[in-house]
C-alpha cells in the first residue's frame, strides 16, 4: 500500500506539472505569433511560470522519497 501511496505522489504531480507546461507554452507561442513586439516580456513571464510549474514536481518528488524512506 505504501508503494501505491508513493507512486501517487509522484504520478498525479508529474502528470499535471506536463499538462500544464504544455498548455501554458502553448498560449505563450500564440501570444508571440499575434504580438511579436510583445515576445521578449512573454517569454521571460513563461520561463517564471514553467520553473514554478516545475517545482511543483520536485517538490513531490521530496515528499515521495520521504514517504518512501518512512521519516
Amino acid at each position: 500500500m505504501e508503494l501505491i501511496a508513493v507512486g501517487l505522489v509522484i504520478m498525479l504531480p508529474a502528470i499535471a506539472s506536463a499538462i500544464s507546461q504544455g498548455w501554458a507554452t502553448s498560449t505563450a507561442m500564440n501570444g508571440m505569433s499575434r504580438q511579436p513586439e510583445a515576445a521578449g516580456d512573454m517569454r521571460t513571464t513563461l520561463l517564471i511560470a514553467l520553473a514554478f510549474m516545475e517545482a511543483l514536481t520536485l517538490f513531490s518528488f521530496v515528499i515521495a522519497i520521504l514517504l518512501w524512506t518512512k521519516i
